[in-house]
């Protein structure tokens, strides 16, 4: 008997675990029906970014307005641009082909700048056909003047603004780098959020010596990334409670990969870089190498498997905590080749 692999995410029913998250192809309704036919449980559309839309609606206006002061008459035969489809529009174009093509949960994701446009494109996202939305919480707090508290109490407000705008699942998309990320979880959960995913990679700028530019490059993850969002879900698992929907993100290239992000907790287990780089066919490889872990070790079900190796589970839960940094340090050995 075929082990069970249905799982529950943001309160919706998910043949499995395995999602293809945030990336450029899940930008295309033809790459995702192959994702869907690969055996994906879900898929997390592209991030649709405040800024692109009003950088696009700017240089638009700037466009339009040249040398209207110098030809006034060009203002009787300029022709008026009706249906214009900015980037915004075309999202939520790609957003009903999509989930019209496919069966699976489709989510959409933002990353906006400003309150009010957090509240009007999650809103179009939901009228658009989202099975639900993931906010994407990415800040560099440069100014020295801006407080952390300041900066959560923000990120708080959103995310609430958010849920009284929707109705659709909410999930809150979060960074490594809050001060109490405990604390910040908890109140991302009181705030309106279903589900927390862990967590947002950061891709950092790079420089060019010959150039002295700042350059920008995209190194995909490694399975050693899943370490961090592994420590944290299960940390926060027995913390949160089953209610509150859990995604492992960054590092999952393998079904072993996945495999841990279940046992510490995990509802789904997110992958991106690894379909970039084996392409679309490696879902299947996922879902099937899941799916023979568990009948290999005669687990009936995902839920059986997940969460038993969380903080409440395990014999020594400070292993999570400091206590894991110290025996790192200590299991280290440099072979006796190189202390020559």
């Amino acid at each position: 008997m075929s082990a069970d692999l249905r799982t529950r995410y943001l309160g919706l029913d998910l043949r499995n675990p395995i999602v293809a998250s945030s990336s450029p192809w899940t930008g295309d309704p033809a790459v995702v029906k192959r994702l869907e036919e690969a055996g994906a449980g879900a898929v997390v559309l592209p991030s649709l970014f405040e800024e692109e839309i009003l950088n696009e609606e700017l240089e638009l206006n700037r466009s339009l307005e040249q040398g209207n002061e110098q030809f006034g008459e060009a203002l009787s035969y300029f022709p008026q641009i009706e249906g214009y489809k900015g980037t915004g529009d075309r999202y939520l174009a790609r957003l009903e082909k999509t989930k019209a093509g496919v069966s699976i949960p489709v989510v959409a994701s933002l990353n906006a700048s400003t309150m009010g446009g957090w509240v009007r494109y999650a809103r179009l996202m939901q009228d658009s056909g989202a099975d639900a939305l993931e906010l994407n919480l990415y800040h560099v707090v440069a100014d020295p003047a801006t407080a952390a508290a300041d900066r959560e109490a923000r990120d708080l407000e959103l995310i609430a603004a958010v849920r009284a705008a929707v109705t659709i699942p909410l999930a809150v998309k979060l960074s490594p780098y809050y001060s109490a990320l405990a604390n910040f979880a908890a109140a991302a959960v009181d705030a309106g959020a279903d589900g927390l995913v862990l967590f947002n990679r950061f891709y950092q700028p790079d420089l060019d010596l010959e150039s002295l530019d700042i350059v920008n490059k995209v190194s995909l993850s490694t399975s050693a990334e899943l370490r961090l969002p592994m420590r944290w879900i299960a940390l926060l698992r027995p913390q949160l409670g089953l209610g509150v929907s859990l995604a492992a993100t960054s590092g999952i290239h393998t079904a072993v990969d996945a495999v841990k992000a279940l046992l510490v907790g995990a509802d789904v287990a997110m992958t991106t870089s690894a379909v970039l780089q084996h392409g679309v066919g490696h879902v299947r490889s996922l879902v099937d190498g899941l799916a023979g872990w568990l009948e290999e070790r005669e687990y009936d079900s995902v839920d059986q498997l997940r969460g038993s190796a969380s903080a409440a589970s395990v014999s020594d839960p400070s292993l999570f905590e400091r206590a894991n940094y110290m025996a790192a340090l200590r299991s280290f050995s440099t072979p006796a080749d190189l202390l020559r």
